[in-house]
């Protein structure tokens, strides 16, 4: 990145070589014909990752994101416009691609055979929508028998890292955990949060700290969700 500062780019996006290395990597291999869940599962393997990481699909979506009445790529939007002043109100976010991809039959048999189904506290309208924007995958969702929690992504009623505040207020919902639940709607069983929420129709709740300060906190944090998502999966099959 230095060199190419030097060189006069207009370097903006700052990678370290590891990072640099899996992007060259997953180019050349894409350029090769391999799916995007091939690479997955080999980058996995190279670096002992023994957990399955799967794409929702193997066809490309990309966000972008529409404020100062001009639209930004995703990357572009969140790295170098919201490092300039004032700060930018978000008008609109388009995935583009997301209709004509596919969902993976590899995701597909994932959600319908899961022990549980855990939506990370992540933001709700940029990371976790262009997922759930791949057709079949809320279904999918909806459709399996395991219990579907989510971590709001608040902690002491504020966002640790990123803009989730703008995207949720284009929502159209509330930037707390009661927007959350509200942007995932039908979707979720249960919410864990930090802080109480007033009750909404089907959803279950489970108040925790859910700072993710370091390995120990994560650990806890996973533990709790899994096991109130166990909780759920047994209320569900006892009334069935």
């Amino acid at each position: 990145m230095d060199m190419l500062r030097e060189l006069g780019d207009d370097v903006w996006f700052n990678l370290g070589d590891r990072d640099l290395a899996l992007c060259l990597r997953r180019a050349r291999r894409l350029a090769d014909g391999a799916t995007m869940t091939e690479i997955l599962a080999e980058h996995a393997a190279a670096l002992g990752v023994a957990a399955r990481v799967l794409p929702p699909s193997d066809e490309p979506v990309r966000t972008l994101v529409q404020a100062d009445d001009r639209w930004w790529d995703f990357q572009e939007f969140m790295i170098r416009r919201l490092r300039m002043p004032p700060e930018p109100v978000v008008q609109d976010v388009r995935f583009v691609g997301a209709q004509d991809a596919q969902a993976t039959a590899e995701a597909l048999a994932a959600l319908g055979t899961a022990r549980a189904i855990v939506v990370g506290p992540s933001n709700p309208v940029i990371s976790i929508r262009p997922i759930l924007s791949v057709p079949g995958i809320a279904d999918a969702i909806r459709a399996s028998p395991a219990p579907v929690v989510a971590v709001a992504p608040f902690v002491q009623g504020a966002v640790v890292k990123g803009p989730t505040e703008s995207f949720l207020h284009w929502a159209g919902v509330s930037a707390d955990a009661l927007g959350t639940a509200r942007y995932y709607g039908d979707l979720l069983d249960g919410l864990v949060t930090d802080e109480p929420i007033p009750s909404l129709d089907g959803l279950a709740l489970r108040v925790t700290d859910t700072l993710l300060g370091d390995p120990e906190a994560r650990r806890r944090v996973a533990g709790e969700v899994l096991a109130f998502a166990d909780e759920l999966r047994a209320t569900k099959e006892a009334a069935a």
